[in-house]
């Protein structure tokens, strides 16, 4: 029997919050939210020439129209999202830490005894993209 073993941990990538981070986050999501609004608009170009097409086909019609409104409320929920995001990135405090980038993985070597819970919370913080402390 083993007296220890090597596992993979998640580690947490958090970022403190500087006025260039704010921005860019900012001005993310406006682009997000810009190209959310083209897409539905052609969207909805698309499903008014889809309904035309489709207007003479009294079977079709009511089942077309059901999933095109159902696709326009996964857009207009998703763009709903994403300008609920837009408020609260303005309402970011300078110097709050908050999670920003893809969590990553460690390999740690565990033993008996060890508090797993303890080797779970680790995480890299990060300020204007430089790393500037490592918890543990």
């Amino acid at each position: 029997m083993a007296d220890s073993m090597w596992i993979r941990v998640p580690v947490a990538i958090k970022a403190k919050v500087t006025e260039d981070l704010k921005l860019k986050i900012i001005g993310d999501l406006q682009n997000t939210i810009k190209q959310m609004e083209a897409d539905l608009n052609q969207f909805d170009f698309q499903a008014k020439q889809v309904m035309n097409q489709a207007a003479n086909d009294l079977s079709a019609a009511p089942r077309l129209r059901e999933q095109i409104e159902v696709e326009r409320k996964k857009r207009t929920d998703a763009k709903a999202e994403a300008e609920e995001q837009l408020k609260q990135a303005n309402n970011l405090q300078l110097g709050a830490e908050i999670g920003y980038g893809t969590p990553m993985e460690r390999m740690v070597e565990v033993k008996i005894g060890d508090n797993l819970q303890a080797l779970m919370g680790a995480e890299i913080l990060t300020e204007d993209g430089k790393i500037i402390a490592f918890r543990m």
